[in-house]
């Protein structure tokens, strides 16, 4: 079997979709994306697949290291995130090969399901006790949010009290049965981050997500040392070297690759292995589309350190468009009283609406993040 083909699709609301074609006429789709930078992403596949044209697309790993270690530049957002995408497509397609999903192919489930949480607030959290409620009668058991708005190196404690009353009212809604993941997004610096870490504890949160940014791991140790709240990060790391030292440090509690940006499945299997060597948790990052979403849960099925998914459902980024619109078996993923069965069928377990994709990427999309300031106009964290 050879590859023979390749297409991207840039579809809305900000995914980038790949496509790739074999001789037997197995296809195999992965989703190569880096939020807002679609365009940027899909020009590294092409660099990457003119190498792969002519090759079996079996042979996964060899493929992995080729596109990894072959250029004397290795690493970070762009080019992970496009091995990321070709390596699930060439998942999809040796799953369809052998006529099973993909994690039978490393190495087989040790769960039926999957918990998952539901996002709730937007960008600027508001209305998050009526989202919260809605939530939890809608069957979750776990819900995520912005921590806050912008926030300078020190400011206001009337923002630090905006959250606390935010997440208050979440408790005094649903009562302590909902695991609330709250993000700070790395909108937060050290001196407000001890702030805010100390005032949230009362609430128990199920996890802090990069309650400063990741490359501030001296900071991470000092928050950890001062709060018993579980430390989540790890969406913006993007291969097992990034991880190693977080790793080392013990200092973070839960780990979220991405599986469209740390190097796909092949990559994001080993760093989930790794992290459970350090009885650390894993909570994959996904705000993506669904065959994304579809990587996360095979991999999930094999890794007994993962605990909970992140999923785009119903998300604020995903107006008009949403993960069910792209797949003809919507069935996978219904949502079960905050669970979601592990895809069966083969390769990556969805079933891709490839007429419909073709007809959403002539809408296309020019997703960027917005661009926050400071009162002061400097620039500020999104």
């Amino acid at each position: 079997m050879k590859i023979i083909d390749y297409e991207l699709f840039q579809v809305p609301p900000r995914w980038l979709f790949l496509k790739i074609t074999t001789d037997e006429g197995i296809v195999g789709w992965g989703e190569p994306v880096i939020e807002g930078k679609a365009s940027t992403v899909g020009a590294a596949v092409d660099e990457f697949m003119q190498q792969l044209i002519g090759k079996n697309p079996l042979n996964i790993e060899n493929h992995w290291n080729m596109m990894y270690r072959s250029s004397f530049y290795r690493g970070g957002p762009i080019l992970m995130s496009a091995i990321s995408g070709i390596d699930q497509a060439l998942w999809d397609i040796k799953g369809k090969y052998h006529n099973a999903p993909v994690h039978e192919l490393l190495g087989g489930a040790c769960r039926e399901s999957m918990k998952v949480y539901s996002w709730i607030g937007g960008d600027r959290p508001q209305d998050t006790s009526m989202a919260a409620k809605k939530a939890h009668d809608n069957g979750f058991e776990a819900i995520k949010m912005n921590a806050t708005e912008e926030l300078q190196y020190v400011d206001s404690y009337e923002k630090i009290d905006s959250v606390i009353e935010r997440v208050a009212s979440i408790r005094e809604a649903v009562g302590n049965q909902l695991g609330i993941g709250i993000d700070f997004h790395g909108r937060v610096h050290r001196p407000m981050a001890k702030v805010l870490a100390k005032e949230l504890e009362q609430f128990k949160p199920m996890f802090i997500e990069e309650p400063v940014l990741s490359e501030n791991i001296e900071a991470v140790r000092e928050i950890s040392q001062t709060t018993t709240i579980p430390i989540a990060l790890g969406e913006r790391l993007f291969s097992r070297w990034d991880f190693k030292p977080i790793l080392e440090s013990g200092y973070v509690d839960i780990i979220q690759p991405d599986l469209s940006h740390a190097g796909g499945i092949t990559e994001c299997k080993k760093i989930i292995s790794m992290a459970e060597a350090y009885d650390v948790g894993a909570a994959p990052h996904c705000p993506l589309g669904p065959i994304a979403l579809a990587s996360c849960l095979q991999v999930d099925a094999t890794c007994h350190n993962a605990f909970i998914q992140e999923q785009s459902l119903g998300i604020h980024y995903n107006k008009d468009s949403d993960i069910l619109d792209y797949i003809k078996n919507k069935e996978v993923f219904e949502f079960k009283d905050g669970y979601v069965d592990i895809p069966k069928n083969p390769g990556l377990g969805v079933e891709i609406d490839e007429e419909h994709v073709r007809e959403m990427a002539k809408q296309g999309h020019d997703w960027h993040n917005p661009i926050w300031r400071h009162k002061d106009g400097s620039i500020a964290e999104w």
